[in-house]
């Protein structure tokens, strides 16, 4: 029986604040740019989060990694940090960037991918829905 590679994914969910705000840039701008986004007393959205990884089935278990260990690797690394506070103020992994959803993603990449040093699959993708009609995919290699 031939074995390959093998994808899989855990399902998790966040909620937090955040403001999309350039330093940089006079009020004006930042309104200009960002709108609804940039309100002074922040927004928040639900946001789910779909974690990727790759690697070939361990012949005694038949994982590639067990999804207990996954969730906890996320919850650990991701979660427990991000979850009800504000990204732009609460989140040591998120300071001094903008807090966008592609920012998002691929600081939640840097988090995984340390934590899921050891083990027997590596990261393919964060995928971060901040709406459900705002995704953004994440596949590493900055």
């Amino acid at each position: 029986m031939s074995q390959g590679i093998v994808y899989v994914t855990r399902r998790e969910r966040f909620n937090a604040a955040h403001k999309l705000w350039n330093p940089g840039w006079d009020d004006t701008k930042n309104l200009a740019v960002f709108g609804k986004c940039a309100n002074p007393n922040w927004h928040g959205h639900n946001y789910e989060l779909f974690v990727t990884v790759k690697g070939i089935p361990d012949p005694d278990t038949g994982y590639c990694i067990d999804l207990k260990v996954l969730s906890e690797i996320i919850e650990e690394k991701v979660i427990s940090q991000m979850d009800h506070k504000n990204l732009n103020l609460d989140v040591p992994f998120m300071t001094g960037k903008l807090t966008s959803c592609e920012n998002v993603a691929i600081a939640i990449w840097d988090q995984l991918a340390e934590g899921l040093k050891g083990q027997s699959c590596q990261l393919h993708a964060v995928k971060v829905y901040e709406t459900e009609n705002s995704i953004v995919e994440y596949f590493g290699g900055h």
